[in-house]
């Protein structure tokens, strides 16, 4: 049983770090979710602290991901159209079979979304670099914080190899 966890722990972390780019899932939560298993094995005690403090964490960089692309798009004169273009073009982006797909799909769907809400040409790329740079901002916590559960994941059982492996 502790190595089903062990496994289906670490495939949840890396799931978290590519759900760090993917607006379908909860990047930190999923990663977290990976730690929680880790710790419910029969070898590794449990840790309410270390669980405590990590899942505050995943829940404030959630909850951060929010407002963080409203925040820029606002700063820089968007509007909730740029918002909703951005996390569709991220998806277009994705799917789409070309290079840095999720990087151009969010700054394009921003701009298509601004020019949606009547923006003028200036002022619509202005407010699409805004929502850009928070999808960007939001990303980078997002990826930052599920590749330090995948490093703690590591540690964690490698501290503890000699009993699960």
């Amino acid at each position: 049983m502790d190595t089903a966890l062990l496994v289906i722990g670490f495939l949840l972390t890396l799931v978290g770090v590519i759900g760090s780019f993917l607006p379908v899932l909860p990047g930190p939560l999923t990663g977290w979710v990976g730690l929680l298993l880790l710790h419910l094995t029969e070898v590794i005690p449990m840790n309410y602290t270390f669980l405590g403090v990590t899942f505050a964490a995943a829940v404030l960089i959630y909850i951060l991901d929010y407002f963080v692309p409203a925040i820029g798009t606002k700063r820089f004169g968007g509007t909730k159209y740029g918002v909703y273009g951005t996390t569709i073009g991220l998806i277009v982006g994705i799917l789409a079979p070309i290079p840095f797909g999720f990087i151009i799909g969010p700054f394009v769907g921003a701009l298509v979304g601004e020019i949606l809400a009547k923006q003028t040409g200036p002022n619509a790329v202005k407010a699409a670099f805004g929502s850009f740079l928070g999808f960007l901002a939001g990303t980078f916590m997002k990826f930052i914080l599920a590749c330090v559960y995948v490093g703690l994941f590591v540690l964690k059982a490698w501290e503890y190899k000699d009993v699960l492996f």
